[in-house]
């Protein structure tokens, strides 16, 4: 019996060897194999990251795709980026690719493409529904390997970026699938690059690999320092999510990030638009405004913000978890080796080091995500319950996902995770008092609503 609670918003995800055993990996090569099918596709690149299951997966998925007749080229194991790129580059109709993310070591997962757009949604769960039925087209397709998807790769990125002038880097790749693409990269672009964890490993040794974790970015903050360097990059386990450091230290968030992206964009780009998310702070919405940007507020998730991206043929996008997605002058897919590429190239233009790019933006108080513990088949009923409750009130809400209710001098966020069994809230406002009181009303009433519902 297969746990129906792998299929997520997003991605497959689950247990190594508990949920996703050797049987259950196959079962969803032969699903999405047939999936293909009925929109007459067949050709699939796959790839994975570094963690311990993920050849072995790789191999069964294969052996699953290949059963239904699809044709299979193996780019071996490679960042989530570097998938995306090889469907692009080999011109399949899709791919998958097996990674964890950056979930702990333990679990693994899918993230199954229909061209380089990750199905998700009512998607995944008809592949869950095939693999209920148990039905599946029956046919003989082909597996190759493609070894030098790396090297094209790299060698993409290095012709269409450039770097004004030298710069000092430090990359911190977790022992994920950054190390042996990203520290080559930016030096062939002329940066003295410190590298630190680039060999992979995917018992994940010295930190989890998620750059958007303060504690994680600790030896990257400290080597920034000791190095004097520009700016210090940290990747995720699969390298889709981009962390960075100040030259002092300082953590830029995603938000910042885009704003800072977006700035640039729009200097070439008047009015284009800039798609993000409800986490993300109304300093960036405002900015992207300010320079002429047409700015959206969407769902978070990185296959959500592909498809608005597309729907509105946004040129840039991204998230407080560090996709950052670009189809000005690239593919529109979420790539961290890009994004740093191109935070490096804004850095060697400006006379300005990267602590004062956003010197201008307006002093506001937030905090980082709060995740409560809600069972995942009341989280979405409460979040409802909760935004009804301040809807009867009269207050200013959004409820593009979950509610984000604005104040004159701050807003509050009450969402339910996509992907795990917690309440995502976040607050921000233009004083630590205003922060505090803000806060403490919404998250008393959240737990209130907690409570009643268990």
């Amino acid at each position: 019996m297969i746990n129906p609670q792998i299929f997520r918003e997003y991605d497959i995800r689950g247990i190594v060897d508990k949920d996703l055993t050797d049987h259950v990996v196959e079962n969803i090569g032969l699903a999405f194999g047939t999936y293909l099918h009925k929109m007459n596709l067949r050709t699939v690149v796959i790839g994975g990251d570094c963690r311990l299951s993920s050849e072995r997966f790789r191999n069964h998925i294969a052996s699953g795709l290949t059963k239904t007749g699809c044709d299979v080229i193996d780019v071996g194991t490679v960042p989530t980026p570097v998938l995306y790129y090889a469907i692009t580059k080999l011109e399949t109709d899709g791919g998958v690719m097996v990674t964890g993310s950056h979930n702990p070591p333990d679990f693994n997962g899918f993230k199954l493409c229909v061209g380089t757009f990750s199905i998700y949604g009512e998607d995944i769960q008809k592949i869950r529904e095939i693999i209920e039925e148990g039905v599946y087209l029956s046919g003989k397709g082909s597996f190759k390997t493609y070894d030098t998807i790396i090297k094209d790769y790299q060698d993409y990125i290095v012709e269409n970026l450039k770097i004004d002038r030298p710069l000092t880097v430090v990359v911190d790749s977790g022992n994920g699938t950054a190390g042996p693409v990203a520290p080559d990269i930016f030096r062939r672009l002329g940066c003295e690059v410190m590298s630190l964890y680039e060999d992979m490993d995917g018992t994940f040794p010295n930190h989890h690999p998620d750059p958007t974790v303060k504690k994680n970015l600790e030896k990257l903050i400290e080597t920034v320092l000791e190095m004097k360097a520009d700016v210090g990059i940290g990747f995720d386990g699969d390298s889709d999510r981009i962390g960075a450091v100040d030259e002092k230290g300082e953590i830029v968030w995603g938000d910042q990030l885009l704003m800072i992206y977006s700035r640039e964009v729009l200097k070439d780009h008047p009015e284009a638009t800039v798609i993000s998310e409800v986490k993300s702070s109304k300093n960036l919405y405002d900015d992207v405004r300010n320079h002429g940007g047409n700015p959206i507020m969407w769902k978070t998730g990185h296959s959500l913000i592909k498809e608005k991206m597309r729907e509105e043929k946004a040129l840039i996008g991204g998230e407080m978890s560090g996709h950052m997605f670009f189809s000005d002058r690239y593919f529109g897919f979420d790539d961290a080796i890009y994004a740093a590429g191109r935070l490096l190239e804004i850095i060697s233009k400006s006379d300005k080091p990267l602590s004062e790019m956003l010197s201008d933006v307006p002093k506001m108080y937030n905090t980082p995500e709060i995740r409560i513990d809600c069972p995942d088949d009341k989280k979405f009923q409460i979040v409802e319950e909760i935004k009804h409750f301040y809807q009867k009130k009269k207050f200013d809400i959004n409820g593009i996902d979950g509610m984000r209710i604005t104040f004159d001098d701050g807003w509050a966020l009450v969402r339910a995770s996509n992907t795990q069994p917690v309440l995502v809230l976040r607050f921000e406002a233009t004083s630590e008092a205003r922060l505090e009181e803000i806060q403490k009303m919404i998250m008393g009433k959240v737990e209130e609503f907690i409570k009643a519902a268990s």
